[in-house]
């Protein structure tokens, strides 16, 4: 399995080789070159500007170029280099990304990304990722804001047509930690593990046209694979659990799992509130005769009050994968300016999600959120303690969260509060008996460029955490499927 994302690797970089190569020799008039081969020979011409530039003398070597240089590395398209963290505990991941696009001649547009990433402990992931969508007849954005530096507003990225996608994404972790089910686990139970997951299948964001208001649908087969991990400190997870205290262990299944919700996403008082709000539903239904199948409710509410309204992106454009910040059916990312803004934004979350198992079966303990440091889809809640630290079927978030970028330096200052809990039963899904965690730290923006975070988080009573992350997805982009 290890050996399937080093291969897509080296085929997607020979590609790039011979076919970048080769713009030398075409004349560049209209019909010497297909679509692909001409976006490779433009992404080509991006890496060498002073084969573009008529004056000489000419230096690559310049604050500009070597600018404009970096942003294709790891922008450009078709092909530019993949960065991110895994989950955590898995590392840094770099490998590859493939984009591309074809425009019809019925309105239709089809975006793929392909890619493939592996960290130093020998974790990675490799995934395929299909988006189409008509041009909507209709200009109005549905809580996706653009702008520019000075604050001038351009036409939404995102409008009012359905977005249809189909993806298939496998994902192997070599370390995570499992401490025992509910809010009251203690440290010394913690025990090592590895999962891989694959997951295929199709979502759909179906607009109703006023207000911000969006359907989800989504339909995915999960296929789940766990194994023990005898190289820590700690013992393995079959060692110290069995099939009663940690449900999934060892009889493994596979899932279909349908779900659907509803998201409003309204900009309010002349964009100086934002709403995200999220309500969906996931059935979760076991393939075999393991007791494992289940319903889980998820209610996000998410407040966004920007300090200054002059900002590139408020939320993430369905018209994008994963690899992909373009603004629109452009070929490429947009230019990341030098100006610095006066971005900033005041936050607030209430997350609550629940399960309910069918009768005589349980929730996989695998497929349970968690809280402490951050989530196996790298999501911090609770970022004081240790990563993965309590572990249940149902979950309780309040956040607070407040970031502004900082005066002449491409960096943020990030401040945010989390009150949180993991309930074993929907009973106690309340705002009683919540942990408190608090992070301060530094954040880097720049246009597309991966969001990176350094944060010191201390609160509760299991000290403190430091953490470094990167988020696995470019700004603007739709995110991966969730592994839980």
């Amino acid at each position: 399995m290890k050996r399937r994302p080093i291969a897509l690797l080296a085929v997607m970089l020979i590609a790039r080789v011979a076919l970048a190569e080769s713009c030398d020799q075409i004349g560049h008039k209209p019909g010497d070159e297909g679509r692909i081969q001409a976006d490779f020979c433009r992404e080509w011409l991006e890496l060498h500007p002073c084969r573009q530039q008529l004056s000489k003398p000419c230096s690559t070597f310049t604050l500009g170029h070597l600018s404009g240089i970096g942003q294709t590395l790891v922008l450009g398209q078709p092909l530019h280099i993949a960065l991110g963290s895994l989950a955590p505990q898995n590392g840094f991941a770099a490998g590859l990304a493939f984009v591309e696009h074809k425009n019809f001649k019925n309105e239709w547009r089809l975006t793929s990304n392909t890619d493939a990433v592996a960290t130093p402990n020998g974790s990675w992931r490799a995934g395929s990722y299909l988006t189409t969508y008509q041009l909507p007849q209709s200009h109005e954005p549905i809580g996706v804001v653009m702008g520019t530096p000075t604050g001038k507003q351009q036409t939404p990225t995102v409008q009012i047509a359905p977005v249809f996608n189909i993806y298939a994404e496998a994902t192997s972790l070599n370390l995570l930690y499992f401490y025992g089910l509910g809010p009251n686990t203690l440290p010394g139970g913690q025990s090592a593990f590895g999962l891989t997951e694959t997951i295929a299948g199709a979502s759909a964001i179906l607009p109703l046209n006023r207000d911000g208001i969006s359907f989800t649908l989504e339909f995915n087969g999960r296929v789940p694979q766990l194994r023990g991990n005898f190289n820590q400190s700690v013992p393995s997870i079959g060692q110290v659990y069995t099939e009663a205290t940690a449900p999934g262990l060892t009889r493994p299944s596979s899932f279909l799992q349908p779900g659907g919700g509803i998201r409003i996403q309204p900009s309010l008082f002349a964009g100086r509130l934002r709403l995200h709000y999220l309500a969906n539903v996931q059935d979760f239904v076991s393939l075999s005769s393991t007791p494992y199948s289940f319903l889980r409710w998820t209610t996000d509410f998410g407040h966004e009050f920007p300090l200054a309204r002059k900002v590139y992106l408020t939320a993430a454009n369905p018209h994008n994968g994963p690899d992909s910040c373009a603004a629109d059916s452009s070929t490429g990312c947009p230019h990341i300016s030098s100006t610095i803004n006066n971005e900033g934004s005041v936050s607030l979350r209430v997350l609550l999600t629940g399960s309910a198992a069918r009768a005589g079966n349980a929730v996989p303990f695998y497929f349970d959120p968690t809280t402490g440091g951050s989530n196996v889809n790298g999501e911090p809640i609770l970022p004081s303690y240790p990563d993965y630290r309590f572990r249940a079927p149902n979950l309780v978030l309040l956040r607070g969260t407040v970031e502004h970028a900082l005066p002449k330096i491409p960096f943020g200052a990030y401040f945010s509060v989390d009150a949180a809990k993991s309930p074993l039963t929907r009973s106690d899904i309340d705002f009683s008996n919540l942990r408190r965690s608090y992070s301060v730290g530094l954040t880097v923006h720049a246009g597309g460029l991966p969001v990176v975070y350094l944060l010191f988080a201390w609160g509760g009573k299991e000290g403190t955490h430091t953490t470094f992350s990167v988020s696995n997805i470019l700004l603007g982009a739709s995110s991966r499927p969730s592994l839980f």
